[in-house]
């Protein structure tokens, strides 16, 4: 396995991983109130900064444990990176624009902030689900 699918897998676990701790802490603190009561600031905040974290310590630990020949990126790897970076622009681009929909409507923060958060989860996701199935499909 090179490296690149090896940074692949660490994105996408590291991404789900941290998206499932934030929705079971503000669904914890929800309790029996009102889902848009929650302080869910502080929780999005460390979450996406522990998952920035763990992305970097993968990344570091996928190309300190990859033998050298397999370290190298060719063509092929610069093509499927380009695949999963346009899937995962696409959901950017979709979460950006519910977001601008919830705000004209004036929802509620919590469901804009929720939407972006979602959309980069879905970004990351995705993308190196589609650089994954590039590499073991092929283009």
């Amino acid at each position: 396995m090179t490296v690149e699918q090896k940074r692949a897998w660490v994105t996408a676990v590291v991404a789900a991983a941290a998206y499932v701790v934030y929705v079971v802490l503000v669904l914890t603190d929800a309790g029996p109130g009102p889902i848009t009561a929650v302080p869910y600031a502080a929780p999005l905040l460390w979450t996406v900064g522990g998952a920035i974290v763990a992305t970097i310590v993968g990344n570091i630990a996928a190309a300190a444990l990859t033998p050298p020949e397999d370290a190298v990126a060719d063509v092929r790897d610069a093509e499927i990176a380009r695949l999963g970076d346009q899937v995962g622009s696409a959901f950017i681009v979709l979460g950006g624009l519910a977001a601008l929909v919830l705000a004209l409507v004036e929802a509620p923060h919590f469901w804009i902030a929720n939407a972006v958060y979602l959309a980069f989860v879905l970004s990351a996701v995705l993308g190196s689900l589609a650089r994954l199935g590039a590499y073991h499909r092929g283009l």
